[in-house]
């Protein structure tokens, strides 16, 4: 490998345009900075295609190298490393775009072929909630739908609990005939 010396004269004559330079400077370091950004992305192909981009990258930003004590390598290392995650960010949001959608489409709202079924199944049990005696759906109704209990049912109709149970269970079963016709 060359020495640290010629890999910053490599990136100091990129900075100028010097397209040999980013040549000299591929050929030099990419066998190990495809190492790192595979490393990362643990994909041969999507290192590959990461490694083009964080060559061009470089070849972009070579006037923001400084030489300040540290090893050249150390910068592409870093510019590597960074691309390749951020990558692999991005990677994750995509996979996680899907889900997200699923989520939103699993809301709990019925979709228009579900709200067409529920709008006939509502309309079916009025119907046969019609059939009955009108205290009685309207008991159904109050416990089954209003959450009232048997006991508060029992007063406001002024019959005994066990009336108002079986008014409920024969309801049903009613219900549950007219249905199934």
């Amino acid at each position: 490998m060359n020495s640290l010396t010629e890999i910053e004269n490599m990136i100091a004559r990129m900075a100028i345009g010097d397209r040999r330079a980013l040549t000299a400077l591929y050929e030099a370091t990419s066998a190990k900075l495809f190492g790192v950004v595979l490393r990362v992305l643990d994909d041969r192909a999507e290192a590959e295609d990461a490694l083009q981009e964080i060559f061009v990258k470089l070849w972009h930003n070579a006037d923001r190298y400084r030489s300040n004590g540290l090893s050249p390598m150390t910068w592409l290392i870093t510019v590597a490393r960074n691309h390749a995650i951020d990558r692999l960010r991005a990677r994750r949001s995509q996979r996680a775009a899907p889900i997200d959608e699923v989520i939103e489409v699993a809301d709990g709202a019925p979709n228009p072929e579900e709200a067409v079924v529920a709008a006939s199944v509502r309309g079916r049990i009025g119907d046969c909630l019609r059939t009955l005696p009108p205290d009685r759906a309207d008991a159904i109704r109050r416990c089954y739908l209003g959450g009232e209990a048997y006991v508060d049912l029992a007063h406001r109709y002024d019959v005994p609990l066990n009336t108002i149970r079986t008014w409920l269970r024969r309801g049903l079963l009613k219900l549950r005939e007219c249905l199934a016709s």
